[in-house]
């Protein structure tokens, strides 16, 4: 599969790109997970006023793919799958302001919770949240569902097949992982080309030319998916899958190119390789996608 962006979702896609490259997003992140939400806070602002909220109500799922690739890229903090892809569906009308949601099983924990505006567990809103969870990824602030409201209250629709909300949470989730590994696999290639090693860059050898050549493919044959189910072609457990495993490799051939400064905090990197990490599991395991495809192949 081919697919095209045409001209207006070409100059979102670079509105978006122009505003993220100049917000230092490395700060805002690294501020959120340190507890300091109002950088990140006026970031919102500013991507709600490009209209990043409204894009689940008020356009496609291509321009929330697009959207929300950006966000991966750029490492943007905070319940923005939750904020602009689950509950405008769920709830039916667009959200104003931070939200976050859990959705149990798959979605166990309220990203957030303490600078939401508005919590929710299923479509009940909540005024109470449960103890901080430590997450792999220190920008994902994870609280426990508070005690009551383990589970999804009765008639609410939380995973099935025909959830749209679910998927086009999971396709948002599938478009992160996607700009995540994109943003590692052009660091990694950066790196390489500077680093040296016996008189050498290391990025002239082949067994690293070839690991990166492996993201390559791993991304490019990944996007086809993402809008794909932004089309409603293919599943949207198909996108999740595919970019999951490929921005993991992208995760692994990016530590390993950078050798012992990649298992490093303070290197910028790490705020992808731990964003990918705790992506994977997010919105559904890759087990329960795998057999979510499984069963509709098969059943």
């Amino acid at each position: 599969m081919k697919f095209v962006l045409d001209a207006d979702q070409r100059d979102f896609a670079a509105s978006l790109d122009s505003l993220l490259s100049s917000s230092d997003t490395v700060a805002v992140a690294r501020a959120w997970a340190d507890g300091d939400s109002a950088p990140g806070l006026k970031l919102w602002s500013r991507l709600a006023e490009q209209g990043v909220l409204s894009l689940a109500t008020e356009a496609t799922p291509v321009e929330l793919a697009i959207a929300f690739e950006a966000l991966g890229r750029y490492a943007v903090p905070g319940p923005w799958v939750e904020s602009a892809a689950y509950l405008p569906i769920a709830l039916g009308h667009e959200i104003e302001g931070v939200a976050t949601v859990a959705v149990p099983p798959h979605v166990p924990y309220l990203l957030d919770a303490d600078v939401a505006d508005e919590v929710y567990v299923g479509d009940t809103l909540t005024t109470d949240i449960g103890e901080l969870v430590g997450s792999v990824d220190r920008t994902r602030r994870l609280f426990r569902v508070p005690p009551g409201l383990e589970t999804v209250p009765s008639g609410t629709s939380s995973t099935s097949d025909g959830d749209d909300a679910f998927d086009l949470a999971v396709l948002a989730v599938s478009a992160q992982l996607l700009g995540a590994g994109e943003r590692i696999l052009a660091d990694s290639v950066t790196y390489v080309k500077q680093r040296k090693q016996f008189g050498r860059e290391i990025g002239s050898y082949q067994a690293i030319k070839h690991a990166l050549a492996d993201v390559r493919i791993a991304l490019d044959f990944a996007r086809p998916l993402v809008f794909g189910a932004a089309l409603g072609e293919v599943p949207a457990s198909a996108a999740k899958v595919a970019t999951a495993d490929a921005a993991y490799l992208a995760s692994r051939t990016g530590l390993q190119v950078h050798g012992a400064i990649g298992y490093t905090q303070e290197f910028d990197l790490s705020l992808w390789i731990t964003k990918v990490r705790a992506l994977v599991g997010a919105w559904g395991t890759p087990a329960y996608h795998r057999a979510r495809l499984l069963e509709a192949l098969v059943g």
